[in-house]
């Protein structure tokens, strides 16, 4: 395989969806991390689970779940640093780690490969998604490597902002077209569930 964790943020409060988890919350019959995973599984080696509080909900999905290794709520940096923490410690065999959000049901299937070729043709240390000139930092591709660098960020800096820690480095901005709908088009109300289930209906 391509020495890739893939690391799903599934922290996220449905808040404006009724509460609960939102990688909880149904969309076309299944939890939003059902698809997440479905989506993410043929693109990377492994996968792992982030997510905070009592971690057993998530047992029937058959994934590790790792939670924050920074104490307190440090937004998705927490969960980007949790997953490099996890590889150095259990998949030696992966380098690099991927991140994707759990309420994005439709990000694309060749996110990891064109993440890969960027960092390398562009000679870069990380990757992140944009559409229409809109970056999507949540889905990135981090070094191993760096996880100390990201720590001291969050720890000693207070560093909150995923884009206050990318700028210190390289990055590759990947550009991804938005066909029937944006790639990275993320659910938080109930219309937008509901425009999710329409998507997935004409899909089939």
């Amino acid at each position: 395989m391509n020495g890739v964790l893939g690391v799903i943020l599934a922290g996220g409060q449905a808040r404006r969806l009724g509460g609960g988890d939102k990688a909880l919350h149904e969309v076309a019959g299944r939890p939003l991390l059902a698809h997440a995973i479905e989506r993410l599984e043929p693109q990377v080696s492994r996968i792992v689970l982030n997510a905070n509080g009592d971690l057993s909900r998530f047992d029937a999905f058959g994934l590790p779940v790792v939670a924050d290794t920074v104490e307190g709520f440090a937004g998705p940096l927490a969960g980007v640093l949790a997953g490099l923490d996890w590889a150095a410690e259990n998949a030696p065999e992966c380098d690099r780690v991927v991140t994707v959000a759990t309420d994005a049901p439709f990000f694309p299937d060749d996110l990891v490969a064109r993440f890969i070729a960027a960092t390398e043709n562009e000679k870069t240390d990380l990757a992140c998604a944009e559409t229409g000139g809109r970056t999507h930092p949540v889905f990135g591709l981090w070094p191993v490597r760096l996880r100390e660098d990201l720590r001291r960020a969050l720890v000693d800096e207070d560093i909150r902002k995923v884009d206050l820690w990318t700028a210190r480095h390289k990055l590759a901005v990947v550009s991804f077209p938005v066909l029937v709908v944006d790639p990275f088009f993320n659910i938080n109300r109930p219309e937008e569930v509901a425009a999710a289930e329409e998507i997935f209906t004409n899909k089939k």
